[in-house]
């Protein structure tokens, strides 16, 4: 009855067209800078192969399970995640105020979106700058010259920011299938395509058999707090959940399309890219003599440099920040929907006018994080807090969204799945029968989820 009334009111949005179009989104929307930004300069610092090893256990056990819970509650209420979560706790006895927890992380996204943007950004000035030939023959001073010219210019970096946040608004703004289907219809092909020709380019061009063993030989040796710490988290945030993206898309899936299946393809096709993305970058570092371990410097420093000394760089640096540019893309729009399909449910204002008016407020927002490459550089506004002592705007938003705001969403939503949903609710909804699979299910988000992510938690404070 209560999912009945649920899915009456969310009438107002459109749903997938297909299954593939759902695939195809929720792939994007955990495919984003964490997988080929982050992922090879966390596992360049992280040594390699235990890193990997580690990575690829938290996604499977730990993840994957609220991965499951996020899109079947959004698809039970047919809601954003305000309306899902206050909806359904009243429903299933926990009370609306669940309906908190939506706003949190919808909060959470908008905020992570700001700072997102601004890196998005110098992917596409990259792109530009690639095409140009500005890698030829760069060295360390040239690349961070470069940068500092993209980043460090106030205006540049104001007006790559602002283009980001235009692509991304004019996605949303389509709709669902006018817009974000129509989107990730070709930009993932694309992505897989160009990530593959990277592989090869890197297989040949580079010291491929060096970082076969890096990242695939693993090394116990190596295995400490830090390292988990880095794994699981890197695991938790490269799938984007307790932002709402996941319940959001959720909602808009047919009842016939499995939840379990449609999670191991997202969350294999999420790490076949973070694994690529290593395949491709540290045969291109070892090749050139640099390091795997020079953290976020990896990919806007360290990479141009290797670019410009290698055959065809010019060409294939720019395929790689288009690739980078594509998944960030993909990803900023499913940043911008919950905010989207829950204002769709209180007003009736069109969804152009909604995705421009969050996107601008997104966009002014992000100007801090813009202005702390350059203008703000120096200024470290929460120095009196130890672990905020040495960091710029950009820093303290990076840090509180996903080291801190998103694994305590992760831990509530968890919660949520395991004590709030009923075990009816949730059978009819994962659809995969009372066997072991859905006993293990319930045991992770109960238990063994909330306990890894509050352990992620406390290590990141």
């Amino acid at each position: 009855m209560a999912n009945s009334s649920a899915r009456q009111r969310a009438s107002v949005h459109e749903h997938w067209s297909s299954k593939g179009g759902f695939l195809l989104a929720a792939v994007g929307s955990a495919v984003g800078l964490g997988n080929v930004w982050r992922f090879p300069y966390i596992a360049g610092v992280g040594g390699g192969g235990a890193f990997v090893m580690i990575y690829l256990l938290a996604i499977t056990v730990f993840i994957a399970p609220l991965l499951i819970a996020e899109i079947s509650i959004g698809r039970r209420a047919g809601l954003s995640p305000i309306g899902a979560l206050g909806s359904l706790g009243k429903a299933e006895g926990g009370g609306r105020h669940w309906g908190k927890l939506g706003g949190f992380g919808i909060i959470i996204a908008l905020l992570g979106l700001s700072f997102y943007s601004a890196v998005a950004g110098w992917t596409l000035a990259y792109i530009i700058e690639a095409l140009k030939g500005a890698f030829a023959g760069l060295d360390a001073a040239g690349s961070n010259a470069l940068q500092e010219r993209i980043a460090g210019d106030p205006l540049t970096s104001t007006i790559w920011h602002a283009l980001f946040m235009g692509l991304t608004i004019l996605i949303v703004a389509r709709g669902i299938r006018g817009g974000l289907e129509k989107a990730v219809n070709w930009m993932m092909p694309a992505l897989f395509a160009i990530i593959l020709l990277l592989v090869a380019y890197a297989a040949w061009a580079g010291d491929f058999a060096a970082a076969w063993h890096f990242m695939f030989a693993v090394d116990f040796g190596k295995i400490d707090a830090r390292v988990i710490h880095s794994a699981v988290g890197q695991a938790f945030f490269t799938l984007g959940i307790g932002v709402g993206s996941m319940m959001t898309y959720g909602a808009y899936l047919d009842k016939s399309v499995s939840i379990v299946r449609s999670v191991a393809i997202i969350a294999g096709a999420d790490t076949l890219v973070a694994i690529l993305a290593g395949l491709a970058v540290f045969p291109i570092v070892f090749q050139s003599g640099l390091t795997p371990a020079s953290g976020p410097a990896l990919v806007f420093v360290s990479l141009p440099i290797a670019f410009g000394q290698m055959p065809g760089g010019a060409f294939v640096g720019a395929l790689f920040f288009i690739l980078l540019a594509i998944a960030a893309l993909t990803s900023g729009i499913a940043l911008l929907e919950p905010a989207i399909s829950w204002l769709e449910e209180r007003t009736r204002h069109s969804r152009r006018r909604m995705a421009l008016a969050v996107g601008v407020v997104v966009w002014l927002i992000g100007l801090a994080s813009v202005f702390s490459f350059n203008i703000w550089a120096g200024w470290h506004p929460l120095s009196f807090i130890a672990m905020f002592a040495e960091a710029n705007i950009f820093g303290i938003l990076e840090h509180t969204v996903a080291d801190i705001l998103i694994p305590v969403s992760g831990i509530l939503i968890s919660l949520f799945a395991g004590w709030v949903l009923s075990r009816e609710s949730a059978l009819d909804e994962i659809g995969a029968g009372d066997g072991w699979l859905f006993k293990g299910w319930r045991f992770a988000v109960r238990y063994l989820t909330p306990a890894t992510v509050a352990w992620v938690l406390w290590r990141g404070l």
